[in-house]
C-alpha cells in the first residue's frame, strides 16, 4: 500500500528566500529540503569543505608525492560499479597529470567478487606495483593489505564505505566514515574521496615546488567524472556533493568533459548541453554499470580514460548493448520474481528474501530494489556464486539501516555469513547455497527487531498541488537545471486529474490524456498496466518530452490512487 504525504511548507522561509531573490516555485521546493538562506545554494567550489578537514588526505598527499618523486609504480584497484569505474578514472587521469607511473586493475565481479582481496594483490603483484591505491573499496580488506605488506607492496585505502569491527593496517585510510575522522560531509562518494586526494596531492606538490617544472593540472576538468559517479551511487546528496554534482553538469552543459562522457551521451541518445541528474542516474550511469554487471569494468573505465574519441564511441556502443542484454535479463528475472510473488500474502512478514538457481549475479540488486519498491520490503534477491555460494544483493527501506541488519545477523549467526558489506539503502551477502532457507528466517527475526511496530506504508513525499501557472514546460525546464538525487530528492507534486483517455504502451506502461481546471496534458506511468479510474489523486513529476523533434510537457505518474 502506498500513501501520497505532501511536505510540510515553511511560508516564513520560502518568503525569506523569495525576497533573497530565490525563484518562487524554487524557494517552495528549496524549504521543503532543509534550505534556510540563499547562500546555501551557492554551489561554486569555494564552497567545498577543504581537503585538510577529512581525515588522512594528508597523509596520502605525502605518500603519493613522495612515491611520484621516487618514480615508483602504483596500480590503482577498483570497484566494478559506475562509482569504482569513475574513481578510478579520477585517479589514473590525475595521478598521470602529477607525473605518476601508475595503471589499474579491476576485478571481475564473478570470479575474484569484491574488494582487494589477498587474490587481487597477488593478481596485481604480477604488475611489480610499489604502492597499491584502492577506489571505492578497502575499508575491509584486512586480509587483502596484509597480503600486501607481506610482499612489500604499500597501501593507500579510499573508500566510503562503512567500515567493519577492524580497519586494515594499510600505510593511509582515507574515508569519512572511519573512526575518528570528523569530516562534515559523511556522504562522499569513492569518486569524491578520490578527487579529495588529488586535491590534498596537488596542494602538497605545490608546496614542494613541482609545478615550477611542469604545468598544474587543474583538476576541475575531472567533475564530470566525479558528478557521473556521485549521482550513479545514489549518495546523499548534502550541500558538499551538490557543489561536486553542480560543478560536474556545469562543465557537461559548456561541452567540457571527457571523450568517453561525451560518448556515453551520444550512445543514450540523449542530449549534453541539457545535462541532467536524472541523464547520470538513468542514462549514462545504467551504461557503465553494465559492463560490471555482464562482462568486465575495465571496458567502462578504457570509455572514461581514453583521450581517443573515435574509440570512445566505439566503447560506448559496446556498454549500450550490454545494458540493452541488461535490460533483457532484468526483465526476465523481475518476471520470475514477480511471479513467485504473485500469491504472496506479506501478513506478519517484514522481510523477502528470494533465490533462482539461474537468476544473473550481475542483475539481482537490480531486482531486489525493483521488488522492495513493489512490495516497500527490505529484501534480498540471491544468484549462484562459485564454490558453493550464493551471492545476495539487498535494497533497503528507509526504516531500516540493512548493513546494521546484517551485522546484528553475524553476530546472531557467526558461521552464517561468509562475507558482507554495505550501506544503510544497499548492502550485499555471501553465504553457502545450503544456508538461503536459514538466512530467510533469521533475517526476518532481525528486521522485526529492528523496525518493531513501525509503520511501513509506503509513504510518497510530494510538494503538494502545483498551480496552473507553473504547470508548463518551461517550469519543467527550470527544474531540470538544479541537481537532484538521494537526500535531496527531485520535486514531485500531487493533484486531482479527470482522466480523458488511457492507453497500455508496450503493454506494460500506461499512457493517459488528463485534465485539471480546463488545462489537459499528457502523462504516462511506466512499468503499470492496471487501469485508471475516472478520477485519480496522482503524485506526479514535471517532465521535458522529445518526440520526432517537438518538446512539450509531460507529466511522469509517480503513484495515483481513486480520488
Amino acid at each position: 500500500m502506498s500513501v501520497i504525504q505532501p511536505r510540510q511548507t515553511h511560508f516564513p522561509i520560502v518568503q525569506a528566500l523569495v525576497d533573497a531573490g530565490v525563484h518562487p516555485l524554487l524557494a517552495r521546493i528549496y524549504a521543503a529540503r532543509g534550505v534556510r538562506r540563499r547562500d546555501e545554494l551557492d554551489y561554486t567550489l569555494s564552497g567545498l569543505i577543504p581537503p585538510d578537514a577529512l581525515t588522512g588526505a594528508h597523509e596520502a598527499a605525502l605518500l603519493l608525492a613522495d612515491a611520484i618523486e621516487a618514480g615508483a609504480r602504483m596500480v590503482v584497484v577498483a570497484d566494478y560499479d559506475c562509482d569504482g569505474a569513475t574513481a578510478c578514472a579520477v585517479a589514473l587521469r590525475g595521478l598521470r597529470a602529477m607525473g605518476a607511473d601508475v595503471h589499474y586493475l579491476v576485478p571481475n565481479r564473478f570470479e575474484y567478487g569484491y574488494g582487494l582481496t589477498p587474490a587481487i594483490v597477488e593478481l596485481a603483484a604480477r604488475m611489480e606495483p610499489e604502492l597499491i591505491i584502492t577506489v571505492d573499496n578497502g575499508i575491509a580488506s584486512v586480509e587483502g593489505v596484509a597480503a600486501a605488506r607481506s610482499l612489500g607492496i604499500a597501501t593507500l585505502i579510499t573508500d566510503h564505505h562503512l567500515p567493519g569491527e577492524a580497519l586494515p593496517e594499510a600505510d593511509v585510510i582515507v574515508n569519512p566514515n572511519q573512526p575518528g575522522c570528523d569530516f562534515p560531509s559523511k556522504s562522499l562518494a569513492g569518486v569524491g574521496v578520490m578527487f579529495y586526494v588529488l586535491l590534498a596531492l596537488r596542494a602538497e606538490m605545490r608546496e614542494r615546488g613541482v609545478f615550477t617544472q611542469r604545468p598544474e593540472p587543474n583538476l576541475g576538468n575531472l567533475l564530470d567524472l566525479v558528478a557521473l559517479g556521485t549521482v550513479a551511487d545514489v549518495v546523499k546528496l548534502d550541500r558538499n556533493n551538490r557543489i561536486l554534482v553542480s560543478q560536474g553538469l556545469a562543465r557537461m552543459r559548456g561541452g567540457r568533459m571527457q571523450p568517453g562522457v561525451r560518448a556515453l551521451f551520444a550512445a543514450a541518445g540523449r542530449d549534453a548541453s541539457r545535462a541532467s541528474s536524472f541523464d547520470l542516474g538513468f542514462a549514462l550511469g545504467p551504461r557503465l554499470n553494465a559492463a560490471g554487471r555482464l562482462s568486465d569494468m575495465s571496458l567502462g573505465i578504457e570509455c572514461l580514460v581514453t583521450d581517443d574519441t573515435a574509440r570512445a564511441l566505439n566503447i560506448a556502443q559496446d556498454l549500450d548493448r550490454l545494458n540493452r542484454e541488461r535490460r533483457d535479463i532484468e526483465q526476465g528475472m523481475q518476471e520470475d520474481a514477480l511471479a513467485r510473488l504473485m500469491d504472496f500474502d506479506p501478513g506478519e512478514t517484514l522481510s523477502v528474501s528470494l533465490y533462482e538457481p539461474d537468476w544473473h549475479q550481475g542483475v539481482i540488486g537490480i531486482v531486489a530494489g525493483r521488488i522492495k519498491e513493489k512490495l516497500n520490503r527490505p529484501t534480498f534477491a540471491f544468484a549462484r556464486g562459485q564454490n558453493g555460494e550464493l551471492k545476495g544483493s539487498g535494497r533497503s527501506i528507509p526504516d531500516l539501516h540493512l548493513r546494521d541488519a546484517l551485522d546484528l545477523v553475524s553476530k546472531r549467526r557467526p558461521e552464517l555469513l561468509l562475507r558482507f558489506g554495505g550501506h544503510a539503502a544497499a548492502a550485499g551477502v555471501t553465504i553457502r547455497d545450503t544456508d538461503h532457507a536459514e538466512f530467510t528466517a533469521v533475517f526476518e527475526d532481525v528486521v522485526q527487531e529492528l523496525l518493531g511496530d513501525t509503520d511501513i506504508t509506503r509513504r510518497i513525499a510530494t510538494d503538494g498541488g502545483l498551480e496552473s501557472a507553473w504547470m508548463s514546460l518551461d517550469a519543467a525546464r527550470l527544474l531540470e537545471q538544479d541537481v537532484w538525487g538521494h537526500g535531496f530528492p527531485a520535486p514531485v507534486f500531487s493533484d486531482v486529474f479527470r482522466v480523458d483517455k488511457q492507453r497500455l504502451l508496450k503493454e506494460k506502461h500506461l499512457k493517459l490524456q488528463v485534465s485539471k481546471n480546463g488545462q489537459r496534458f499528457d502523462a504516462i506511468q511506466f512499468n503499470f498496466a492496471d487501469a485508471a479510474p475516472g478520477q485519480i489523486h496522482a503524485a506526479y513529476r514535471l517532465s521535458a518530452n522529445e518526440y520526432n523533434g517537438v518538446t512539450s510537457l509531460q507529466l511522469m505518474f509517480e503513484h495515483f490512487e481513486p480520488a
